[in-house]
């Protein structure tokens, strides 16, 4: 077997020992390396947090160099005071990781209690130069722990305890393997320790824990990437639903609707009574819409888009808009479906003598289809990407039609003749209405 005793007794006769100590930390100096690299180039992360990461690689380096030489000065003639500076600095640097990726996941979080307890655990360390109440390198170069010995792993354990539970309230993991991330990398820390506690952690150039810190940060900052993804695609979205609302709620449909009203008050009060419940039931349910993140039923977003329709025929009387359903189990992003009928309105059907706006819906064998058509004007479709914001209601909906739901958005347009506008949702299984 390749990593039996005579075959790492044969390579060590092959090279020399410094070659073997150079394999033994090449491992954790490439995944540092991998590590700078992702961070530099990680667009979601800020450039505050992005410094901070930096620094703590910059720490675990220190912490790997320091490791390797202690582990040269176990090997050597009896240094005492090297081997002790750096043994102190190992212990006084530990908790100092934990308390930067604390300021990685909380920066607005005061952690002058975490400095603190990370001070006095270097001063305590720090006795070993004068005492032994800490630790101290005997006349055979042995180290000896003496009564707080351990206070490097009672603050490190106290600040991981804290480290933890801040990972789960800040970023609340929404999908559960991605909760294993940060409680492997957890488990992995305690089994370095462990392995180092039993087995003797001078006996490699770098001691178990060590390795373990760094695998288990690149590991956590793949979790963090995660989920600062995450939170980058959640603020677009509220960016988004809030750009939806602004052309959905156009000035000009807002003062035409409320002249319409305060004209039939004068000729026709329950009209415009009624007229104004529906513009407030519209009103309403765009706002709701600002707080949806998710699907909705196709029968609600349906029935949204009867009331714009019903107020824009009561505006227009030579426009109709009919319905043809034979499909609503489903479920499609929240303002989809009135967009289209809107732009069918405003851009198709209005200077026609008799406009007519038809919605049907069917299920196909793997997925549900939306069509909706006019009669109108027609447009040139090459142009839907245009930036004078005509077709910005069009573009929106095929956006989250394709983020949210895996669907297609089509549109087949002449010129004069009308526009069919189709969506295709992929079926996931039947909606309960």
């Amino acid at each position: 077997m390749s990593g039996s005793p005579e075959s790492i007794g044969g390579l060590a006769t092959f090279l020399p020992s410094s070659y073997i100590e150079t394999l033994g930390i090449a491992p954790a100096l490439t995944l540092l390396m991998f590590l700078t690299f992702i961070v530099h180039i990680d667009r979601y992360m800020r450039m505050d947090l992005k410094k901070t990461m930096r620094i703590i690689i910059l720490v675990i380096f220190s912490l790997v160099v320091q490791n390797f030489l202690e582990y040269r000065f176990t090997k050597a003639e009896t240094r005492w005071l090297a081997r002790t500076l750096t043994a102190v600095y190992g212990y006084a640097i530990r908790p100092v990781i934990l308390i930067l990726f604390l300021r990685v996941i909380a920066p607005q979080k005061r952690l002058g209690w975490a400095w603190i307890l990370a001070g006095i655990n270097t001063a305590v360390n720090a006795t070993a130069l004068f005492s032994h109440i800490c630790f101290w390198i005997d006349e055979n170069n042995n180290f000896m722990r003496g009564p707080l010995g351990w206070m490097c792993l009672y603050v490190s354990a106290i600040l991981l305890v804290y480290f933890f539970i801040m990972t789960i309230r800040v970023f609340e993991p929404q999908e559960r393997q991605e909760t294993w991330i940060p409680v492997l990398a957890t488990a992995l820390i305690v089994g370095g320790w462990a392995m180092d506690n039993n087995i003797g952690e001078t006996l490699q150039p770098i001691s178990f824990l060590t390795i373990s810190i760094v695998i288990g940060s690149v590991a956590y900052y793949i979790f963090m990437h995660l989920q600062f993804v995450r939170e980058h695609e959640q603020a677009l979205q509220a960016e988004q639903r809030i750009q939806i609302m602004m052309t959905q709620i156009q000035p000009h449909f807002l003062y035409n609707t409320i002249a319409t009203i305060r004209a039939l008050c004068r000729r026709d009060a329950d009209k415009a009574g009624e007229v104004a419940e529906k513009f407030g039931d519209y009103l309403r349910q765009n706002l709701d819409s600002l707080n949806i993140v998710g699907l909705i039923p196709f029968e609600k977003e349906l029935e949204h888009t009867k009331i714009y329709a019903e107020i824009e025929m009561v505006r227009f009387d030579n426009i109709r808009v009919e319905y043809d359903i034979e499909d609503t189990h489903f479920n499609l992003p929240p303002l989809t479906l009135q967009p289209l009928v809107e732009n069918a309105i405003r851009h198709g059907v209005r200077i026609r003598e008799e406009g007519v706006v038809r919605v049907l819906t069917r299920n196909g064998e793997k997925a549900h289809e939306v069509i909706v058509s006019d009669n109108g004007t027609g447009f040139d479709v090459s142009k839907i990407n245009s930036t004078d914001g005509s077709h910005i209601g069009i573009r929106n909906v095929k956006e989250r039609i394709e983020r949210m739901c895996g669907g297609t958005l089509s549109i087949e347009s002449v010129m004069g003749e009308g526009t069919t506008v189709k969506v295709t949702i992929p079926a996931v299984g039947e909606v309960k209405p």
